[in-house]
This record gives C-alpha cells, structure tokens and sequence, in this order.
C-alpha cells in the first residue's frame, strides 16, 4: 500500500473527516461512501492522536462482521476504543456507506463514545 494509505481508486474529498470532539476519541477518523470502493465499508484511524488529519499516517479498520485491524498499526487501547465507536454507530456508518445519507445527516446520527 502506497505510504498516503488512502485507497487509489478513492479521493481524499470522499472522506467524512470527524474529530475526536465529534466522536469522543482520542484520534481524527475518516470515513466514506462506497463510491467506487472495491472493499467492504471501514474507516480510517489517524495513528496519531488530536485533531490531525494526516493520511500517510493511518490505519484501516473494517466495520463487518466484527471491526478489526486491516492495515496499519493501533495500540490495543486504541484499537478498543474504535470498536466500542463503531459499535455505537455501526448503523450510520452502513447508511452513509450505502449512500443513504448524505454527510450532514450522516453527522447527526453519530454517537460519541
């Protein structure tokens, strides 16, 4: 995978960005629709923590059946708050990836952990 670990046929403007002010944890995380995806639904995990928005430094974690580590490197306490994250917003995450809501719906449905 290319350093900037966001997927080539996928642009970085497809990406939802959401602080850890919006999702109450301790990293930036991205996630999308479908669009022109070749993988099943995941989000991207900022490696570091705050507000950063750094995509050559990020993991993968997918959504279905179980959220888990796909590329990338987390400690297991991070990895453990974005599965409880995930858990509570597994519904909105399918619905934007779907593309049955649009971003700012998708917003309002998130919960924070």
């Amino acid at each position: 995978m290319r350093a900037a670990a966001i997927d080539e046929e996928q642009d970085i403007f497809e990406l939802a960005n959401l602080y850890p002010r919006t999702t109450g944890l301790p990293m930036t995380i991205w996630a999308s629709p479908r669009c022109r995806a070749q993988h099943d639904v995941r989000i991207k995990v900022c490696m570091a923590h705050g507000d950063r928005m750094d995509p050559s430094n990020c993991a993968v974690v997918s959504i279905r059946p179980q959220p888990q580590l796909v590329h990338g490197a987390l400690p297991s306490s991070d990895l453990a708050a974005v599965q409880a994250w995930i858990a509570l917003n597994t519904s909105a995450l399918l619905d934007y990836w779907d593309g049955t809501l649009d971003s700012l719906e998708f917003g309002q449905r998130l919960r924070k952990i």
